[in-house]
């Protein structure tokens, strides 16, 4: 087949096959233009999911007949300045995005600068352009889009359901709009509920937006980001680490205020949550990079969708640097999605009547001598505390002789000791509610952050046994501990093989007193045959130290004094990330006051 030149209406119907891919991309590209047009107001309106007609109203600059005739041409454009590729400062500088839109619909274009007295529009009917004509109008752009793919079957046919198309749509402008919280989004139409987001200016105007957007609820339970390092300045809020989700549709990445798609951006949250965050949970974040744009390529994908950074390195370590400050920085703080949690997870007894039994016959009561009066008594009620009824239950008083004299509660934020239930669990009071705190998870924290402390500077302290612990194995175990030897010195255990089926240990990290050593061996033993290497060691420093914090925590089961109790809240209290353990669960639960009265109907 000779080489032949495309004509020009299948040349656009192929660019729009790149830049069109469903009515969501229509609207991304055209709000883009009205961002880059200054606007300070954009409304979107739809039909259909968008198929049948998309509205984009905004009150920019506007265009005259001459810049009117050029938008609707191909690689026509007011945004990229002197041809340079490499210093984009706009959204829509390819100039495709209206030639492609109305090779593939009917469009029309309605325009009026400031200076001029009446708006022209031009229409291009899936590529025939008519027009300019006369248009009353307000200052700004109306850009309308009407039967998407009509005269293209084969692209509709591979649109989803209109439900899913309006869906799409909704996300572009959600994104949008968290992108430019001084602008007005109204998102309209009969396919939908309408979303209006004011437009926001001044100090916390960003925090406000992402309210809007996202929810009062992720704002409450998020930290804000505020970093600057190697040229690279990240800001936005980022989720508690008891604050995920199910999947990662909840994290937005922005970079020079365009929203993308970036592997760099999700390896360096994921990253930085890894000390938290349970492996199947997503945390929530909103994350804003801004670099200098002849450091970023974003012309490497049609849709502007992704981008390549040219040093990835100081991207990824900005990102997990701003992310670990900003949480510890957070302390022990957990998010009160935790406390909603267990509020639901409490319910009222039923009042209706118990069943009478068969044969029973009501009487009525025999009144009450004429002399009946109520005295109290002074006698101690015979309440029954057997271990049958209380278990799990026991007060400290009933566990040490003399209580000392409880601290004004105001000036702890986790409150007073009060009690430990089921021997694990303990109950603190504080100036505004009440606090359930696993004493597992929480210790578990804390001797977790300590390693991470010593490890950062030089190898953990460890303390000899008088006699060492010789602990039996299967042979292939054995070998694996003492390959990895060396390694596991840096972190206080000193070990080495006993004969065939046996290792010794001779000395322990200092940090975990008198744990269960023979249950953290066997536990490495497990994690080394499972990393297949003792060279990975060093790469899997957290997982180690999480194990060995894991051994060497206050078990579940063990009664604590009061004083034992109160020395963990406190410590909880100076340790960053102690909201959760190691294992990304929540380590307490508070419930405010008013959520008690809520559970017993006191609430007005």
């Amino acid at each position: 087949m000779p080489i032949r030149q495309l004509p020009e209406d299948l040349i656009n119907r192929i660019a729009a096959g790149e830049v069109v891919e469903r009515p969501a991309s229509v609207v991304k590209e055209l709000v883009e233009n009205s961002i880059d047009a200054g606007a300070r107001r954009i409304t979107i309106t739809t039909a259909n999911g968008g198929m049948d007609l998309i509205r984009i109203t905004d009150d920019g600059h506007g265009m005259d007949r001459e810049d009117l005739l050029l938008s609707v041409e191909r690689h026509a454009t007011s945004k990229l300045s002197a041809d340079d590729l490499d210093d984009i400062r706009t959204l829509g500088f390819r100039g495709e995005a209206l030639a492609s839109i109305g090779s593939v619909s009917r469009l029309s274009v309605a325009s009026r600068p400031a200076h001029a007295e009446t708006g022209l529009a031009v229409i291009v009917d899936n590529g025939r352009r008519t027009g300019p004509m006369p248009q009353a109008m307000n200052r700004g752009t109306v850009i309308e889009m009407r039967d998407l793919f009509a005269q293209v079957p084969a692209r509709r046919k591979f649109l989803k359901s209109a439900r899913s198309e309006t869906a799409a749509i909704t996300d572009v402008v959600k994104r949008l709009a968290m992108a430019n919280p001084e602008i007005h989004f109204i998102l309209e139409g009969s396919d939908r509920m309408m979303s209006n987001w004011p437009a926001i200016t001044g100090e916390g105007a960003l925090a406000a937006r992402l309210g809007q957007v996202m929810g009062a609820d992720f704002v409450d339970n998020a930290v804000p980001l505020a970093m600057a390092r190697h040229g690279v300045v990240v800001a936005g809020m980022a989720g508690l680490p008891t604050y995920t989700r199910a999947n990662s549709l909840s994290q937005f990445y922005f970079v020079n205020g365009r929203s993308v798609r970036d592997k760099v951006l999700v390896g360096a949250i994921r990253a930085a949550y890894a000390d938290y965050v349970f492996r199947d949970r997503f945390p929530v974040v909103a994350l804003y990079v801004a670099i200098d744009p002849a450091e970023v390529d974003v012309n490497v994908h049609p849709a502007k969708a992704e981008l390549r950074f040219q040093d990835q390195g100081a991207i990824r370590g900005a990102v997990i640097r701003a992310i670990g400050v900003a949480l510890a920085a957070a302390g022990f703080k957990a998010s009160n999605s935790v406390a909603e949690d267990i509020l639901g997870a409490f319910t009222a007894p039923e009042m209706a009547p118990a069943p009478e039994p068969i044969g029973y016959t009501p009487t009525l009561a025999p009144p009450r001598p004429a002399s009946y009066s109520y005295a109290p008594t002074t006698a101690p009620l015979n309440l029954d505390r057997s271990p049958s009824r209380f278990s799990g239950f026991t007060e400290p008083s009933a566990r040490v002789e003399a209580v000392p004299e409880m601290p004004e509660i105001v000036d702890y934020p986790l409150g007073t000791a009060r009690a430990q239930m089921f021997d694990n669990y303990i109950i603190a009071q504080n100036d505004t509610g009440l606090l359930l705190v696993d004493q597992h998870a929480a210790h578990e924290r804390l001797v977790y952050e300590r390693f991470k402390a010593q490890l950062a500077s030089g190898p953990v302290a460890s303390q000899a046994q008088l006699i060492p612990i010789v602990i039996e194995l299967p042979e292939e175990d054995c070998t694996l501990l003492e390959e990895a030897a060396p390694e596991l010195e840096k972190f206080g255990l000193y070990l080495d093989r006993f004969g065939p089926r046996a290792v010794a240990v001779r000395e322990t990290p200092a940090l975990l007193g008198n744990s269960d050593i023979n249950g953290l061996v066997r536990d490495l033993a497990d994690g080394l045959a499972e990393w297949e290497s003792a060279a990975a060691l060093t790469d899997r420093m957290e997982a180690i130290i999480g194990r060995m914090a894991c051994h060497g925590s206050v078990r579940s089961g063990r009664r604590l004094r009061v004083d034992e109790m109160n020395a963990l809240l406190r410590d909880m209290e100076a340790t960053p990330h102690s909201g959760q353990c190691i294992h990304g669960r929540p380590t307490y639960v508070e419930l405010k006051k008013g959520d008690i009265e809520r559970l017993f109907g006191r609430s007005r």
